[in-house]
């Protein structure tokens, strides 16, 4: 699994103080800020990615941060919710997850007081910020990509597991991008979400493939997706006749994606670890007494193949460097925000 390495905090950004930050309204001005990240996913290297992004602006914030990992398990979610509220901590950061197992703890922390930020779940209430990657635009930039490709005509496979927020809105535009075009023709759908996504997924993409070996498109929007079709294109020996469009990036995918004869030619992604320092800094806004609004957006680049090989990315960090859009975002920032480079 691949993890982000390169963290610093800018150069201008204030010095933090063991007491707090000088200058920043309270209670960071005098420090002992606790904060809390409750996953619902952990497997794969963008959810990795956004968690280290988080720890390293909660750092910069001088923020202790208490993550709870994800395990797939909607129960134990509830169950770290309702730790993150009696350990008193002030905000409260929910990673994706299933509204309807939440919006009762959830409702229980805002009671409190205690400030919610949510980033890929819907929890549909005025009260939480919810951070997104622009879902819409990831699968428009990824499915504009296949039909720059591939034409308006073509045999398709879809990777979706309805219930997941990202996927419902990425999956609204490829319905969208169907309908507009009649001679994409969808012939198959398939899909797991759980602690062995890409490898679960390779399974059902080697039946689906083999029924249909006429699909020569395939739309996996999120990255353990496109990694399982790509390893079932190459077991069953057709990566050369197939053509993967994704959405995320991570620096395994990157290595995935520019080896040679590899199938998947595209994702739309946005850095994970900016999202997940988004998601700090929006919480620290809501503490300090700042009103956001309902949704924040971190938008989203489109990233090839042929630019990845061409500029010689092999790591995020590469990609980062070579594409500055990729690597900053102007969300939820601040004067007295210290930002997370990375």
């Amino acid at each position: 699994m691949a993890t982000l390495t390169a963290f610093s905090l800018l150069a201008a950004a204030p010095a933090v103080l063991a007491a707090g930050i000088s200058g920043a309204p309270a209670p960071f001005d005098k420090g002992g800020v606790k904060l809390a990240l409750v996953s619902y996913l952990s497997a794969g290297d963008f959810f990795q990615a956004y968690q280290a992004g988080a720890e390293a602006q909660a750092k910069a914030l001088g923020a202790d941060l208490r993550i709870f990992p994800g395990r797939q398990n909607a129960a134990e979610q509830r169950e770290q919710i309702l730790q993150a509220i009696n350990l008193g901590v002030q905000a409260i950061i929910v990673d994706h997850g299933l509204p309807e197992s939440l919006s009762d703890v959830v409702q229980q922390a805002l009671d409190k007081g205690i400030k919610v930020v949510a980033f890929d779940v819907n929890l549909n209430n005025p009260k939480i910020t919810q951070i997104e990657q622009s879902d819409h635009k990831l699968a428009e930039s990824a499915l504009n990509q296949a039909l720059k490709d591939n034409g308006a005509a073509f045999k398709a496979g879809y990777v979706y597991v309805a219930g997941f927020a990202p996927l419902d809105r990425r999956n609204e535009v490829w319905d969208k991008v169907k309908a507009a075009n009649p001679g994409i023709v969808e012939a198959a759908r398939f899909g797991v979400v759980s602690d062995t996504t890409a490898t679960s997924t390779a399974d059902q993409a080697k039946a689906a493939l083999r029924a249909n070996p006429d699909i020569s498109v395939v739309f996996a929007p999120y990255d353990e997706f496109a990694r399982g079709v790509k390893l079932a294109a190459v077991d069953l020996g057709i990566a050369d006749k197939l053509k993967i469009y994704s959405a995320d990036i991570s620096t395994a995918d990157i290595q995935e994606i520019v080896e040679p004869g590899s199938p998947w030619v595209a994702t739309a992604a946005t850095n994970p670890a900016v999202v997940g320092a988004v998601s700090i800094r929006a919480a620290a806004l809501q503490i300090a007494g700042e009103t956001l609004p309902q949704t924040i957006v971190v938008e989203p680049v489109l990233v090839t193949q042929q630019q990845l090989r061409d500029a010689g990315v092999t790591t995020i960090e590469d990609l980062a460097k070579k594409i500055p859009a990729f690597s900053t975002s102007a969300a939820a920032t601040a004067t007295w925000i210290p930002l997370a480079a990375f």
